[in-house]
Parts: C-alpha cells; sequence; structure tokens
C-alpha cells in the first residue's frame, strides 16, 4: 500500500512581549550609539522578543508557556481538538527543564494524552527533525493527526547585571542574534480547507571532524561556578560555512523532488538574521521564488522560525505553488529541508 500524502493543517505561532528594538538594547546595556550602528549594519536584525524581564532577569515565559500557546492556535487554526491528535513532537534546544520533557507539559496544558509524545534536542534543525519524526509516524498508517512543535527560550542564559561591554564578540552577539518564540503545524493524512502537501523533509549530520560553530553549556551544581561562558559562537565559522550548507540542502532537496530552480514559489530560507539571511539566500537558485523571512522583526527563534515562516506562506499560496525551506545547526553542523505543494 502506497504512503499517505502528510497534509499541512494550520499553523500556530507565540512571541513573548513587546519587541525589543536595538536602540531599546544600546540604552538598556549602556552600550555607545557605535553598538546600535554594528547590529544595524553587521548583524541586520531590527527587533526580537524576549521571555524574560530585561529590567529584573525575571523569566515572564517559559517556553511551555509559549508552546501551549502556539500549539492551541494551531489547532484551533486546524479546527480540530486535543482528542483528534495521534503523536506529539517537539523540537529544541532551550527546554524548561532537563525533566520533565517541556513537550509533555505542553501536551498536558492542551488536554492531550495516551499517545506516543517525543522530544528532540537540537539547534536550527530541530524543527524539521521533528517534522521528519512527525512524517515517518503517519506514513505508518498507525497515526492520523500530529501536533508538531519547536521553540526557544534563550534569553533565559542572559545575565541582566553584567557589564556587556566587556564581554567578548562571540558573546554579545547572542543577544542580539537570539529572540524567543514558539511555533506549531498540524499534520494530518487528511486535507483541510487551504492545507498544503509536505512532499519531502530531509535532515543529514555533516559535522564529522568539524569543530562545533556554537556551543551551549549546561551548568549544574558540581560546575555552576566554573570560569566559562554560556553561550559562544563561532561566528567567522557560521559565516563561511553556513552558505555552503545552505546550497547543498537546497540542492538535494530540488533534485530528490525533480523540482526546476524555477518551478519554485516560495523560498524559506535559513533565519540566522537579517544580514546573513540576505546573504545565503543570494546563494539559492530561485529565481522565481518569493522569499519567506522574518528574522529581522523578530530575531533568531531557533525552532519556532520554520513554523513562522509555514504560517505566513500557507495562505499566500495558491493551487500548484510549491515551496522550498532550508535549515542549518551550526553547533556540529546539520543540514535540512522540506518542501511543500498547494494541491
Amino acid at each position: 500500500m502506497d504512503a499517505p500524502d502528510i497534509h499541512v493543517r494550520s499553523a500556530g505561532t507565540a512571541l513573548p512581549g513587546p519587541a525589543v528594538d536595538n536602540a531599546t538594547l544600546t540604552e538598556r546595556f549602556g552600550m555607545p550609539s557605535a553598538w546600535e550602528q554594528w547590529i544595524d549594519a553587521f548583524v541586520g536584525t531590527r527587533r526580537r522578543h524576549f521571555a524574560v524581564d530585561l529590567d529584573t532577569g525575571e523569566i515572564r515565559y517559559t517556553l511551555a508557556d509559549l508552546g501551549e500557546t502556539a500549539g492551541r492556535r494551531a489547532l484551533e487554526a486546524a479546527g480540530i481538538g486535543p482528542e483528534d491528535v495521534d503523536v506529539v513532537v517537539m523540537g529544541t534546544s532551550s527546554p524548561d527543564l532537563l525533566m520533565p520533557a517541556t513537550v509533555n507539559v505542553i501536551a498536558d496544558r492542551l488536554n492531550i494524552d495516551g499517545v506516543p509524545s517525543y522530544q528532540l534536542q537540537s539547534g536550527c534543525t530541530g524543527a524539521m527533525q521533528a517534522l521528519d519524526v512527525a512524517c515517518q509516524m503517519l506514513r505508518s498508517g498507525t497515526r492520523r493527526t500530529a501536533l508538531v512543535l519547536g521553540g526557544e527560550t534563550c534569553a533565559k542564559h542572559f545575565d541582566v547585571t553584567m557589564d556587556v561591554s566587556s564581554l567578548a564578540p562571540a558573546e554579545q552577539i547572542n543577544g542580539v542574534l537570539f529572540g524567543d518564540g514558539a511555533g506549531a503545524v498540524v499534520l494530518s493524512t487528511e486535507p483541510g480547507p487551504g492545507s498544503a502537501v509536505l512532499r519531502h523533509v530531509f535532515v543529514e549530520l555533516v559535522g564529522r571532524g568539524r569543530p562545533p560553530g556554537q556551543v551551549v553549556e549546561w551548568f549544574g551544581r558540581a560546575d555552576r561556578d566554573a570560569d566559562r561562558p554560556p553561550v559562544v559562537e563561532d561566528y567567522k565559522a557560521i559565516e563561511t560555512s553556513v552558505p555552503l550548507l545552505a546550497a547543498e540542502a537546497y540542492e538535494e532537496l530540488l533534485a530528490v523532488l525533480d523540482w526546476k530552480n524555477d518551478e519554485v514559489e516560495y523560498l524559506l530560507p535559513p533565519q540566522l538574521s537579517g544580514r546573513m539571511t540576505a546573504r545565503i539566500t543570494e546563494g539559492l537558485s530561485a529565481p522565481q521564488a518569493q522569499e519567506v523571512s522574518l528574522v529581522a522583526d523578530i530575531g533568531n527563534t531557533g525552532n519556532a522560525l520554520p513554523f513562522f515562516q509555514i504560517e505566513a506562506a500557507l495562505p499566500r499560496m495558491a493551487a500548484g505553488d510549491r515551496a522550498a525551506a532550508v535549515a542549518v545547526e551550526s553547533s556540529k553542523w546539520i543540514k535540512a529541508a522540506f518542501a511543500l505543494e498547494k494541491p
């Protein structure tokens, strides 16, 4: 028996608190005006949302809070209830706790129970890994509907009392690149109004012999006073490698589907920063495609961003339209992609 088509029925997203622009960040941390100009010119991200209060460091929103909102919105948009969900999968690099898994807290809040649940810990390809796992389960024929989630709350790594000017650029950049948020989609073996078919998902580890491009520490009681930064970014390695890996992933996706470059109407590129996304997109041969990019206005929300892109693209796609999405995970180098087609 042929495997069923997997339909993206709906998407839902959530952002915490008000947007924080570059001027606000510069003023809050007492940095010179040249720092704001550096963000505008080098990073190209204008705004982002944080789950913490920048004045007090208080956590205002957990990842479970944001995931619950995004998941609820996706279910409502699909016109289904929690009893219709057969499997829940989540991708994140910043769960609220080591245990219980954030995906299970979200499922509980949404009244989803008695189904398999999976949480995948990964960087920016975690959303696509979650989509892949959900697709495989739906194609097995034993499940019909999946809720797939992705999100991050990176701001909890901030120390709002720290002198930002004393930090190395590899640490400073994390405070301006990343934002917090969550997203979700409903996948189903049955189509719905306005749904698109998820034609292909692939995830490929390409990190053998490569040093990590990003390291996020997890401190325990024994090493919480260790003299090392919680997050370090090798932005030069990322700047060099990500455009190449993104181009490889894009071409591999088209080859598998036998799509031509000029047959893609919507391009969902990696969302590192405003400037980097523009550079990556230039290297992807999609002459007719409309770019779906949100990173300049919401920051790099990691595993949430593909869902923001789907939410933006889905209602714009007409019958026969095709969309190609690419992501690169730079901590240990993974390239991933997926394709959508409106029947």
